[in-house]
């Protein structure tokens, strides 16, 4: 195992000095998050009809299945989700709330010789600057290897607190807990259980990633880094990000450019604000319904 890291690190280093000052790559990666839970939740459901639950599963897909570009230089990356167009009404109601929290949206940037990243979202009508240090992965690397792509690739995992505002996290709550509270609300007269009241966040989520060090740099989709090589998919709780496509030097180079719209905030503050506004439209749903249209007063 030693004998591999080492060698990682030799190539690493060597390919790094006497690459080619404007080195730039991409990569185009296919996320996917289960959505076994939720289906749960309405299939065999008689209030919903079987164009309804056709419906949901169809925004579900196009929420929980993305397609994203990574373009990357030696210190320095941005990624990106493939613009679409929507289908009129997609965006609306509570289906519009839960894409913006899907991982998705706005360019995601990230500088590993800085180690701080930055990303731009969108929460509700209002623009948000999300300026951090980069997350610091304690990687345990593994004897395990295996070819994506073409590419000879080492396994790393790591264990990280889960995410309040990364609904790909979120699960149903369990059928016990869901009794508990449908009791506690039949003794609330004219009450409304909302759908954030039946999920819930793991405390944890254990994320294993492949990487090569063929591709000598410390990037990957999303906010995933700190490998000697790109990472060409992630395994993060119920959602597998994989690299369909690779190209280095391509001949049209991207500008690797760190967003600069919206109010910037840290990742605390910023995670801080949603957690409110999601309590603030689970009140507002339970008191008179339709709390997912509430828009966010600056």
């Amino acid at each position: 195992m030693k004998k591999i890291v080492f060698a990682s690190f030799l190539v690493f280093s060597y390919l790094a000095t006497h690459a080619q000052k404007d080195f730039q790559g991409m990569a185009v990666y296919e996320s996917k998050t289960s959505t076994s839970d939720f289906k749960s939740r309405f299939e065999g459901n008689r209030e919903i009809s079987p164009e309804m639950q056709k419906m949901i599963e169809e925004r579900m897909k196009k929420m929980f299945e993305k397609t994203f570009f990574l373009n990357f230089d030696k210190s320095a990356s941005i990624y990106k989700e493939e613009e679409k167009l929507e289908t009129p009404g997609q965006g609306q109601g509570g289906f519009r709330m839960m894409s913006s929290m899907m991982g998705g949206g706005g360019t995601y940037y990230k500088n590993v010789k800085d180690k701080t990243y930055k990303v731009d979202k969108e929460f509700m009508g209002k623009e948000f600057l999300v300026k951090d240090s980069l997350v610091n992965y304690n990687w345990q690397m593994t004897g395990e290897t295996r070819v994506i792509g073409g590419y000879n690739c080492f396994k790393a995992t790591a264990v990280i607190p889960a995410s309040k505002t990364d609904f790909r996290n979120f699960r149903p709550k369990k059928e016990e807990e869901k009794k508990d509270e449908k009791a506690k609300e039949e003794t609330k007269e004219g009450t409304k259980t909302s759908f954030m009241d039946q999920i819930e966040l793991p405390k944890e989520i254990t994320i294993t990633a492949w990487y090569t060090p063929e591709i000598p740099v410390s990037q990957g989709p999303e906010g995933y880094w700190g490998l000697p090589g790109l990472i060409l998919e992630v395994n993060d709780g119920k959602t597998t990000i994989l690299c369909s496509k690779i190209v280095l030097n391509p001949k049209d180079k991207a500008e690797i450019k760190a967003p600069s719209n919206g109010k910037q905030v840290s990742q605390k503050e910023y995670d801080e604000i949603v957690v409110k506004k999601m309590e603030e439209m689970q009140e507002m749903n339970n008191g008179r319904g339709g709390g997912f249209q509430m828009r966010m007063t600056r």
